[in-house]
């Protein structure tokens, strides 16, 4: 009976896993002032922001050809990104969870009140640690949870790491660009005045036919 409500249990995490692939898109947002987030919205045309899908955005090393073919095929479907924050046990767990079992992950950390207002706008709350196996959303750690979620997806029962992989540092989840700021434009006129050459005045000579000495 266990053994038949778990297998239950797992074809509607699969299920669940294959309808939501295409329901939520996760955006990569430039602000104007160089500020990266993420967030399963886009922002108004008015944020004058830069946007981009941000699937499988630092876990490159999720998808190496140095994986195994099997856990690449599986991290390239259902990609894992952890989210954790400074003095939090469970985040420990967490990780350590998916450390042990050779799962390829990105991490962002959430420790600055940007950070929280991201992870909301992405998760609804600000609870940690939060993680997404694909498009799917685990709120809090529950070793038995994540385990179920990850076996739905796929992912090997043990690692099969090769011995080479090292896992990437984890990132905050809002940064900041290191390119310096565009020059703020110059008035209309401005370009001119500072780059026409200082040549003395040329005095009209007057003529006959041009009493006044007016030249074009």
């Amino acid at each position: 009976m266990k053994f038949a409500a778990a297998h239950a249990v797992l074809v509607l995490a699969t299920g669940v896993f294959s309808s939501a692939a295409s329901a939520q898109q996760v955006f990569r947002i430039v602000g104007p002032d160089g500020k990266v987030t993420f967030s399963d919205q886009p922002p108004p045309a008015s944020a004058n922001a830069r946007v981009s899908a941000a699937s499988g955005d630092g876990n490159r090393a999720a998808t190496s050809p140095s994986l195994p073919f099997e856990l690449r095929r599986v991290a390239g479907q259902y990609p894992v990104t952890l989210y954790t924050g400074n003095d939090c046990a469970p985040c420990g767990s967490a990780r350590a969870l998916l450390t042990a079992r050779g799962i390829p992950f990105t991490e962002r950390t959430v420790t600055t009140n940007e950070d929280s207002q991201a992870l909301k706008r992405l998760s609804g709350e600000t609870a940690l640690p939060f993680v997404t196996i694909g498009s799917q959303q685990l709120k809090g750690f529950s070793d038995s949870e994540w385990t179920q979620f990850l076996d739905a997806a796929g992912y090997p029962k043990t690692s099969v790491l090769p011995a080479s992989y090292r896992q990437a540092a984890a990132t905050p989840l809002v940064t900041v660009s290191t390119a310096p700021a565009a020059p703020a434009a110059a008035p209309p006129g401005a370009t001119r005045a500072a780059t026409a050459p200082s040549t003395p005045p040329i005095t009209p000579a007057a003529t006959p036919d041009n009493p006044a000495g007016i030249r074009f």
